[in-house]
């Protein structure tokens, strides 16, 4: 396969417009963050290797509160617990060892998970994976460093309405998997949905999510469904999860 056929795949395609649109609210961030005391030089190093936004946002949100640093690292931290929930899943779908492993676990965050799970291969997840990854953690700081140095030339970061962007990409992806997931995939999210609108006018942003996360476990209720939306890599010779049984045959 040639590099342009594989940049004209879906899972570089729609990986580099996340990567770019989601990137994009890197200047919210930068801003918030300078305007709550934090240096450019501090912003961009939360954006680097922090690199998921909502607890980003939570630590600045408390630091320009008046709480404590600790207090924020706590709530960002917290606020980071989901990441480990989408790790345990993108392993057994990667199926990378070692380095490999490391390194990703830094970028599994919702959008490079959402994209990764979207594909029919373990071929196509791993290329999604790195592809989101790269662009949007490029993006992320790159647009953190603007939006901390330009705090001064802009004065309604609101109005720029980047905040809707995560929330409508992340939509648009999870569509096709309710499309295709029955009666379940609708009740889980609608609970999760419901349970996070109800909960945040009172809680903490980012808090409302986890709680959402609760309404995956009527998904254990029932008979399990069988099969994987990751099939084997016949070319790599990889075998996606739950086809253990399929490639011994």
């Amino acid at each position: 396969m040639t590099v342009f056929s594989v940049l004209r795949t879906p899972a570089v395609r729609d990986s580099v417009g996340i990567g770019v649109a989601v990137g994009a609210a890197g200047l919210a961030f930068g801003t918030t963050a300078v305007t709550a005391g934090l240096s450019p030089v501090q912003a961009v190093f939360t954006s680097l290797f922090v690199f998921t936004g909502a607890s980003q946002f939570a630590l600045v949100g408390v630091v320009a509160g008046g709480g404590s640093l600790v207090a924020g690292v706590l709530g960002a931290l917290l606020l980071g617990a989901r990441n480990t929930l989408y790790g345990l899943r993108l392993a057994d779908v990667l199926g990378w060892h070692g380095a490999r492993r490391t390194v990703a676990a830094h970028g599994v965050i919702d959008e490079t998970t959402a994209v990764t799970l979207a594909q029919p291969d373990r071929a196509s997840a791993r290329l999604a994976f790195t592809t989101s990854y790269t662009v949007l953690g490029t993006f992320w700081v790159v647009t953190t460093l603007v939006g901390a140095a330009a705090t001064d030339r802009v004065h309604d970061i609101d109005a720029l309405g980047l905040d809707v962007v995560g929330p409508a990409v992340f939509l648009g992806l999870l569509w096709p998997r309710l499309r295709e997931g029955g009666p379940r995939a609708w009740l889980v999210s609608g609970l999760g949905a419901g349970a996070a609108l109800a909960a945040t006018p009172f809680l903490p942003p980012g808090v409302p999510v986890l709680l959402a996360a609760c309404a995956a476990c009527v998904a254990l209720i029932g008979p399990a469904q069988s099969g994987s939306p990751i099939p084997a890599d016949t070319e790599s010779g990889d075998v996606g999860p739950g086809d253990g049984e399929e490639a011994r045959r």
